[in-house]
């Protein structure tokens, strides 16, 4: 917490408790309970490890989504990205940023 305070003071941060604490959570949580039940319903359709790796993946892109829905990075933090560009042409298009 001091290290925060320290940053915010010397270095003008403008961390939110929102945005770095509450939204990662809610992304999280949206993540597992999807993954969660997307495995146990492909687990008695396919082989166990099979569902497992399905639902990973899933989550992966499930979490990413909601990274974006929830606004969890600004504009210059998704143009630092790799192929932040594009990919922030592609979200003015679809009209979330």
């Amino acid at each position: 917490m001091i290290a925060i305070s320290a940053l915010r003071k010397n270095i003008k941060l403008n961390l939110t408790f929102s945005k770095f604490v509450i939204k990662p959570i809610l992304a999280t949580v949206m993540m597992g309970i999807c993954s969660y039940f997307i495995y146990l319903t492909l687990s008695g359709i396919i082989i166990p490890k099979l569902a497992t790796i399905i639902a990973m993946v899933v989550a992966v892109m499930i979490y990413a989504l909601a990274i974006i829905v929830l606004k969890i990075f600004s504009k210059e933090e998704i143009l630092q990205l790799p192929g932040g560009e594009k990919l922030h042409k592609v979200l003015v298009k679809l009209k979330i940023y």
